[in-house]
């Protein structure tokens, strides 16, 4: 069991590793391929990328725990995301794709923003990077703790690195492989990630039900509703 447990793991890191190579070869040329892999993402990387970023340990770990606790109510949370993502997208995304490149074809949304309001954009451009910081540390900060999560669970006392606990041990790992493909392969390298990670959530999604449902799951129910 170990071993396979081994063999998986690093197998996962190093194509997450390798697709990051293959990204720096292909998008660091110029700034807006390493930021924004060129503008030239195909539809589907692009729609499982966004799923996958923002779907990603709170799908799998943190709604099912809100379920657990609080039953159907949570269902909730699925709903309101899956109706804020569809108007982000129908309303938002392109109309702000036609004003960055209006706008000097911004690439970050400082940059956008500074543009849009020439005026303002000495105190528009460090506060929205700050924001833009901020929030996004905290949701990064949730991804590491799904990720330390999913060690301590799953591979519990298989770790033991200088007294660290799994827990620990899962939250540099996943750090350290996030850091080295983003860094080399900038944005193209994160989607093609997401992309496999998505694809991966999906079949989760999907084998995990029937597993409950009619494998290991089911008989655990059963002996548990036995007089």
């Amino acid at each position: 069991m170990a071993t396979g447990v081994w063999i998986s793991l690093l197998g996962y890191f190093a194509l997450m590793i390798a697709i990051g190579f293959y990204a720096m070869r292909k998008s660091t040329s110029s700034s807006e391929d390493y930021m924004l892999a060129g503008r030239s993402l195909s539809p589907q990387v692009a729609a499982l990328s966004a799923g996958a970023s923002d779907m990603s340990g709170w799908l799998l770990l943190g709604l099912p725990g809100a379920l657990f606790v609080s039953g159907l109510a949570s269902a909730w949370i699925g709903i309101g995301l899956v109706v804020g993502a569809f108007f982000n997208w129908l309303l938002v995304a392109p109309r702000l794709r036609e004003q960055t490149v209006h706008y000097g074809n911004a690439i970050t949304i400082p940059e956008f923003l500074a543009n849009r309001f020439p005026t303002r954009a000495m105190l528009i451009r460090p506060i929205s990077a700050i924001v833009i910081v901020v929030f996004f540390a905290v949701y990064t900060a949730s991804g590491l703790v799904a990720g330390g999560k999913l060690f301590e669970t799953a591979f519990s006392g298989i770790f033991n690195f200088g007294g660290l606990s799994d827990y620990a041990v899962g939250i540099v790992i996943t750090l350290g492989v996030v850091l080295a493909y983003t860094v080399v392969g900038g944005f193209l390298a994160v989607s093609m990630t997401d992309f496999v990670q998505g694809c991966i959530m999906m079949l989760a999604l999907i084998i995990m039900p029937a597993v409950v449902l009619f494998g290991e799951g089911a008989a655990v129910f059963r002996r548990r509703r036995r007089p």
